[in-house]
This record gives structure tokens, C-alpha cells and sequence, in this order.
């Protein structure tokens, strides 16, 4: 062996020195997670950040990510617009004033923009779409959206476009807040939280700016959450007294407003579900309260059979970062996997799940308002082997610990996005492309919902709905003829709508439009419900799986599908009229809009001429009805899609 000249040893003992130094270094920044993202040199509101401290019942349900609030000269905290911190004792905040902090904040902050969704609550309320990131990340947000928006449909980009345009995206993190009245924290949690990535400079908080933009929905039941504040206001000045009980929270609607992801018959749906199709995020997470102390979702499976592999494999990826991160913080009750199973697509997040988009949502514990109290944890609190850092049995829980644990893990797994900002965009451009491919690789071709419907109106209805979920409908310009799996010959007339299955969202067309075989061995599914959109609206519908209907000529619907209704008969036809019953919804619309009209119903069926009809027809009579009656009923029946036979 060379012996090594004094000069030249000492040398490599300096450099093996700096080596194990700056090994050393590395694991005490491992060990020490704040040492890489608090900011030494910041600033903090110290009046904020007392009332932090004095509001968290123990040290264990803070992070060092929000155990302060980073003071500004020129953006106003909450509590200089409010008059009180996120998470104070006592204090919720309503609608009116969630939105006028948020106002506020863009106001005072290039980082930040607010934007009024599409449509008003049923009860007139606005709901609002914040947005923050850096100022240049929003000064291009039009070319971030259209970016999204190139790679929600590879038949528009190619593989080397689409490296580009991932090398230049941004992805969207859309965090949703208190879908359910009840569980109170988000919508205060999310107002600090924008405060908070709009002026804290830590390096933590910078990466999330820079390579990623943040959008947050205040609170999605806008109704309800004022609602709430009432009742708990009430309580709270009526000691003793007991606070009206709230039957509904929104209008004619409680709980089952997050199982309003099928029919999408709430303004709150509607416009999450048009908010993502014009930005297309990789992300959207949903905030709600119930077991302790926080559980991010992933399900326990039995799995959505219709979703691609690779949203379940985001949706563990993401909640282990979370669990991992905050269990090395010292936080107890942190876990995932045991609490939903992940089967049914009635949830508001499969805006996001069954669009090739990643939907989750967090359960954090919640008092059902914003008073501090003792609790003895019971469900969900053993140790078990997705839960080796249990809750522990007995805790003072506050508001401000939920504000705590919520905005610690979503700003973790906000990191988390913005870190992997290509791996996320590009496994989004994945899943669309295999979603394109799903007609070629899985089957089946397409659904056809045949033009001689029984129900045209319902027809008509479910095509508008699979349109509302961003589904392209095409209709038949002929008569169109395939084999079933028997090769027996099927034809279907021309108009009849065809749901092709080699589009971006084959997978949600197919998840609605399949029939569900739900496994009898498995274990009670956490919704017990089915959801076969042909079955639900009474509509005959054919799972095609012949690649040939894929090269029939047909057009693609490019707007709402109106059924027009008919009178038939001479202006002077004779004593009455008649309207088939068909089970067509609009029926009962028609007997409302009719209401001064003397209508009768058919008990038996019965024949006029050639044409069959129905028990349960309606039969008008001319005479004791308004001489004005055929123009009333051509009017009503033209618009409800009915046809009225003059007898």
C-alpha cells in the first residue's frame, strides 16, 4: 500500500470531517423538521401567535408549520378583518364573513384571487373560489388552466407535447371546506391557511407558491354553514335552553348533500363540477369532522371496480406522507385505511376521483361547534396495525386543535404536490390518455341509449347529466347495427345517443352506466346503494362491446338535449284529450302546471284507435275546463316533452 504524505492525510481527514459533518447535519435536519422550514429571521404576529398557544390544549396538537402566524405590514391576519384568530373559543364565522376576509386578502395581496362560482345558492347565496400562489404563477393562471386542459385530453396532445406542457404546468390543489354544517373547523381553518401561503417566506411555504397554485372553497354549503352559526349562537346565549334542532341544512337538504354526486341536483355540486372542468386539478380534498384525531382517506376497499389503478395508488402515496410527517411531529391519532371502504361514486369529491383526478378527504375531530371540552375517545381509537400511533382515550379537544391538525397535514401534502409537480401532472396526463384507451384495451366500446325510447324525456335528461359530468354524447346520423357478445345481430335507429368509451371520461360514463355486482362475501359496504343510470331513470340502455360502433357516423352534442312535446288532432278534435302514461317525471310536473284544470286517470288501459294506453293516463276533458284549454295544454306539453292525443 502507497503511504499517504502527511500533508495529503491531512487533507482526507478534513474532507472525511466534512463529510460525516454534513451527514451529520442531514440527519439532525431529518430529525428536526422545523430546521428546514421556519424562517429564523421572520417576523410573527405575537399577539396572534399567543392566542395560538393559549387556545391548543397540549403541545402535541401543534406543528411548528402553524404553532405561529407570520406577521405582515400591508395583508390583514383574520383577526384584523374578524376581530378574533382562526380557532377561537366561542367564535364561528358566517358565510358573509368568511367571504369578506377573503375579499380582503386579494385585496391586499397580489398572491391571492377570488372568483364567484357559476351559481348562486337555493337560497341566493354566493359561493366563492379562492385562489393563491405566486403573483407570476397568477398572472398566467388562464395558461395553467389551458395547460390542465391540454393534458385532461391526449387526443389534442401528443406524448412530446405533453412533456413540455408538464415541464411548464403547475398542478392545482383544491381544498373544499365544510360540506357538512355540523363540522365547523374548515371554513375557519382555511381562512389562516390562505393568510398563511400568501405572506409566511419559509422555504416550506415558498415551494408550495412557486410550483403549485392553491384553490380553496371557503365552505361549500353556504346555507347550512349560517344555519349552524345561528343555532350556535342561540346555545350559546340561551344556556340551558334547548337550540332548535336543524332538520335540514341547506334547502330540503342535510347530510345526503355529499351524496349528491350521481344526480347533481344541488347548486354546490353543480359548480364544484364546473369549477373542475375549467381548471382541471390534480387534486381536490375535501375537509370533514368526525373520528379522532385525523384520519386522511384511502379506504379499506372493496374498491370502485370502474376507477383507474393508479388514482387508489395517489390516494395512498398522499395519506402516508401525511400520516408519516405528522407522526414524527409527535402527533398522536394520525392514520388512514380503516374507516370508509371507497366503493361508491355518490360522493362530491368523484368530481375529481372519476376524472382522472385524485379525490380525498380528511376526518378531523370536531366538537359540532367551537366550544373546548373533555372527551373520552372511543371509536377509532385502538392500536391497530393501520394505526400503530393511536388517539389517545381521554383529551381536552378545542377548535383551534382542529384548525391545528387539519392546516398542519394540508399544507404537508400541499408540499408534498408542489414537490412532485411533474410526477403529478404527468401521471394526470396518464390517466387520461388510459382513460382514452379504455375503449381499445378494456371494454366495452360504448353505451348506446336507443332513439325509440319509451321515455324520451328521461333520455334526454340522462344525456344532459352524463354532459354536466364533462361526458361527450354523440348521436347517430343513421341506422346503426353491432353484434352483442353472442354475435347476435342488435340495430338501433338513427338519433339513438352513443356514450363512446375511447374519451377522457370513459371511466365516470362507464362507472354510471354499468350495472354493479357487489361482491355477496365482502364486508357491508359503507354506502348501501347502487347507481345504474339506465335503472334509475327507466331508460333502456345497451353496454356495447362490438369496436365497430365506434366507426358508425355520428355527431357529438354540443348542447343541452330538449325534448319538444306535440298536440295531434284538429283544432276542433272532439271532447278531450289524452297523454299516455309513461312514467315520464314530467307527468307530475304537468298536473302543477295545470293546476286549474280538471284532470282524470286512467285506472285500467285502454285503446284509442291504434295506439295503447296506459293506466295512470291522463284524460282532459273539454267540457267544465277552460275554453282556452288546447292553447294551455299545447304550451305545457310542448315544454315538458309530452304528447297529448286529441280524441
Amino acid at each position: 500500500m502507497k503511504r499517504e504524505r502527511p500533508l495529503a492525510l491531512a487533507l482526507h481527514r478534513a474532507l472525511l470531517l466534512s463529510f460525516f459533518c454534513a451527514l451529520l447535519v442531514a440527519a439532525n435536519s431529518f430529525a428536526q423538521p422545523a430546521s428546514s422550514i421556519v424562517a429564523p429571521t421572520a417576523r410573527n404576529d405575537e399577539g396572534y401567535t399567543a392566542k395560538i398557544k393559549e387556545y391548543t390544549t397540549a403541545a402535541h396538537f401543534t406543528t411548528e408549520l402553524v404553532d405561529h402566524l407570520p406577521a405582515s405590514e400591508r395583508v390583514p391576519s383574520p383577526e384584523k378583518v374578524l376581530g378574533y384568530i382562526a380557532g377561537t373559543p366561542n367564535k364561528l364565522t358566517y358565510t358573509k364573513d368568511l367571504h369578506r376576509y377573503f375579499r380582503e386578502l386579494a385585496k391586499n395581496s397580489s398572491r391571492v384571487r377570488v372568483f364567484v362560482a357559476p351559481e348562486k345558492s337555493e337560497e341566493g347565496r354566493e359561493q366563492l373560489l379562492v385562489a393563491v400562489s405566486d403573483e407570476a404563477n397568477l398572472v398566467k393562471l388562464d395558461r395553467f388552466k389551458e395547460i390542465t386542459a391540454r393534458l385532461a385530453d391526449p387526443r389534442q396532445t401528443n406524448d412530446a407535447e405533453a412533456r413540455a406542457l408538464i415541464n411548464e404546468g403547475k398542478p392545482f390543489y383544491w381544498a373544499s371546506g365544510s360540506i357538512h354544517s355540523t363540522e365547523t373547523g374548515s371554513p375557519e381553518m382555511l381562512l389562516e391557511l390562505a393568510y398563511r401561503l400568501a405572506v409566511e417566506e419559509t422555504p416550506f411555504i415558498q415551494e408550495i407558491r412557486r410550483n403549485s397554485i392553491v384553490l380553496i372553497t371557503p365552505t361549500l354549503e353556504v346555507d347550512g354553514r349560517d344555519r349552524m352559526v345561528d343555532v350556535y349562537n342561540y346555545r350559546k346565549a340561551n344556556p340551558g335552553k334547548n337550540a332548535p334542532g336543524l332538520l335540514y341544512w341547506g334547502k330540503y337538504v342535510a347530510h345526503d348533500n355529499n351524496r349528491d354526486g350521481l344526480g347533481m341536483a344541488l347548486a354546490l355540486t353543480r359548480n364544484m363540477m364546473r369549477t373542475f372542468l375549467e381548471y382541471h386539478p390534480q387534486v381536490l380534498h375535501d375537509l370533514h369532522e368526525s373520528v379522532p384525531f385525523l384520519y386522511t382517506s384511502t379506504g379499506t376497499g372493496p374498491y370502485n371496480a370502474w376507477l383507474d389503478p393508479i388514482v387508489i395508488d395517489e390516494w395512498h402515496i398522499l395519506a402516508y406522507h401525511e400520516v408519516n410527517e405528522m407522526t414524527k411531529r409527535g402527533v398522536p391519532g394520525v392514520w388512514t385505511h380503516g374507516f370508509y371502504d371507497g366503493w361508491a361514486p355518490n360522493y362530491m369529491f368523484y368530481v375529481a376521483n372519476g376524472h382522472n383526478s385524485i379525490g380525498r378527504f380528511y376526518e378531523t375531530f370536531g366538537n359540532g361547534g367551537a366550544d373546548t371540552i373533555e372527551r373520552t375517545v372511543a371509536q377509532q381509537s385502538q392500536r391497530d396495525w393501520f394505526r400503530p400511533n393511536p388517539p389517545l382515550p381521554r383529551v381536552k379537544w378545542s377548535l383551534r386543535n382542529n384548525v391545528n391538525m387539519q392546516q398542519s397535514a394540508l399544507l404537508l401534502a400541499m408540499n408534498y404536490t408542489a414537490q412532485n409537480r411533474e410526477k403529478f401532472l404527468h401521471n394526470f396526463y396518464l390517466k387520461s390518455k388510459r382513460a382514452v384507451a379504455k375503449a381499445a384495451n378494456e371494454g366495452p366500446s360504448a353505451y348506446v341509449i336507443p332513439g325509440n325510447q319509451p321515455r324520451p324525456v328521461e333520455a334526454a335528461e340522462m344525456v344532459n347529466l352524463l354532459r354536466l359530468m364533462g361526458v361527450e354524447v354523440q348521436r347517430m346520423k343513421g341506422e346503426l347495427s353491432v353484434k352483442d357478445q353472442k354475435d347476435k345481430e342488435q340495430k338501433f335507429p338513427a338519433g339513438s345517443y352513443v356514450v363512446r368509451m375511447d374519451q377522457p371520461y370513459s371511466r365516470m360514463a362507464d362507472m354510471m352506466m354499468d350495472t354493479q355486482f357487489y361482491n355477496a362475501n365482502d364486508p357491508r359496504p359503507y354506502d348501501d346503494t347502487g347507481w345504474t343510470l339506465g335503472v334509475m331513470r327507466n331508460v333502456p340502455t345497451v353496454r356495447v362491446t362490438d369496436k365497430g360502433v365506434l366507426n358508425a357516423p355520428m355527431e357529438l352534442i354540443k348542447e343541452d338535449v330538449r325534448v319538444r312535446g306535440r298536440l295531434t288532432g284538429a283544432n276542433n278534435a272532439g271532447s278531450a284529450y289524452v297523454i299516455n302514461h309513461n312514467t315520464e317525471n314530467t307527468l307530475a310536473t304537468l298536473r302543477y302546471q295545470l293546476k286549474e284544470t280538471k284532470i282524470s286517470v286512467a285506472e285500467e288501459t285502454f285503446k284509442v284507435g291504434a295506439q295503447d294506453f296506459n293506466a295512470g293516463s291522463f284524460i282532459i276533458k273539454t267540457e267544465g275546463n277552460s275554453t282556452d284549454l288546447r292553447r294551455q295544454l299545447e304550451a305545457a306539453v310542448t315544454d315538458l316533452g309530452l304528447t297529448a292525443v286529441g280524441v
